[in-house]
């Protein structure tokens, strides 16, 4: 019976091909804008290169202290001493990398300049972050208790600073800001949309500026806690809050004291929530909201248009649902035929908007519009699809097939 629904579907779609071009070309536009929608969230909440174990990590990125009166307040990162004090030491973790936010900096060849974006880290921050290493390796603890310097660089700007980029650069050195650093490894680059590991050069947090003596509470470090499995998470979470919640209150940062503070571990998406919406209680239940009232307007409006488009094809066939009325057929039957001819004709725009989706990805990855983009169509983004397909399918149906049931036989027959 299914089989026989898709092929009338199929004959009505030749039909009236104006009309059916239509359909389609509105389906597959719809469809492509959530594809690329999700594909680009997929892109920057998932867990992809080099941020591959996102699933199992905790982010700590601002420290929040407020005096008694809540009315002064200071928040940022935090200092190296700090989070080796009470990140390194957690007894649940795999482990823990502490290193810095990626800050300007340039470096000249002949009279050009190149700016790029720098991160101080430890030898722990190779291993919570999987980076390809094009050449060479990263620095380890004994590199970093010798004091060297040295410095892992990104393809990219290996291509930019050295004349014959063909070559091996391991050995090398580059010069940043009037010192010169040898080259370790070179690594595939991060993009900008995943700024902790994002950078052009990664030095030991040893290196000039990066400020890791300060033995204060403050500084600008950060760290990623990488959990033994997915669900060892809230366990870890637990072990670090309970660490900060040992810190004596009231304390004194500078000239300013404080009375609480607050330090958080959230896994990525948390962390991403928070930090777009200034935190907050129920901002994770507001995000999910506006994302959802935003793909419900984007696919909920070509809907609507669908459902007209689909009232007038349905009605073009009331003859012959009259003569299937007439000859006993149930009104559970005839809708569930016009709801099947509607998702199949909607999956035949989704294959449509899968492959528009597809070069529209590639065009992006290559436009360097965002470097080291790595937009797909994975397992997730698929999915995603599939289902956007069958609700958009079955939104755009049922109304046109509740307009046919309620058809007299009469009625149907006079048309």
């Amino acid at each position: 019976m299914l089989a026989n629904y898709i092929k009338i579907a199929w004959k009505v779609l030749l039909r009236h091909p104006f009309y059916t071009f239509i359909t389609l070309f509105g389906i597959s536009l719809t469809l492509t804008v959530l594809m690329l929608l999700t594909s680009f969230l997929d892109h920057l909440i998932g867990a992809h290169y080099p941020e591959t174990k996102r699933d199992r990590t905790l982010y700590v990125e601002r420290m929040v202290m407020s005096d008694s009166t809540a009315h002064s307040m200071m928040s940022g990162p935090m200092s190296f001493k700090f989070l080796n004090d009470y990140a390194k030491t957690l007894k649940t973790a795999e482990r823990a990398a502490i290193f810095s936010y990626f800050n300007g900096s340039n470096a000249y060849v002949g009279s050009q300049k190149i700016k790029l974006n720098i991160t101080f880290s430890d030898a722990d921050f190779w291993r919570v972050a999987d980076f390809d290493f094009v050449e060479g390796k990263p620095f380890n603890e004994q590199n970093i208790k010798n004091g060297d310097y040295v410095a892992v660089i990104t393809d990219n700007f290996k291509k930019q600073y050295f004349s014959n980029s063909d070559e091996p650069v391991v050995g090398k050195n580059v010069e940043i800001e009037n010192i010169n650093y040898k080259v370790l490894g070179v690594v595939k680059g991060s993009p900008i949309t995943r700024p902790f590991t994002h950078a052009d050069i990664y030095f030991p947090y040893t290196a000039p500026k990066s400020n890791y003596q300060n033995t204060g509470m403050r500084g600008n470090f950060i760290a990623m806690i990488l959990a033994k499995s997915k669900g060892d998470l809230k366990t870890v979470q637990s072990e670090f809050q309970s660490q900060i919640g040992r810190i004596p209150l009231p304390g004194m940062q500078g000239d300013f004291k404080y009375s609480e503070l607050e330090v958080r571990s959230d896994p990525y998406l948390e962390h991403f929530i928070m930090t777009i919406l200034n935190g907050g209680p129920g901002l994770k239940n507001i995000f999910y909201g506006v994302i959802g009232f935003i793909m419900l307007m984007v696919m909920g409006l070509p809907a609507i248009n669908l459902v007209n488009l689909n009232v007038g094809r349905i009605l073009e066939r009331a003859s012959e649902i009259g003569v299937r009325k007439a000859f006993g057929a149930p009104i559970k039957t005839l809708m569930w035929q016009f709801i099947v001819e509607n998702v199949f004709i909607t999956f035949i725009g989704g294959t449509i908007a899968l492959i528009l989706t597809y070069i529209l990805i590639n065009i992006i990855n290559a436009s360097g519009w965002i470097a080291y983009a790595d937009l797909a169509i994975n397992l997730q983004v698929f999915s995603v699809s599939i289902a956007v397909c069958l609700v958009f399918g079955l939104l755009s149906g049922v109304l046109p097939a509740l307009r046919m049931s309620k058809l007299s036989i009469i009625e149907a027959l006079k048309s």
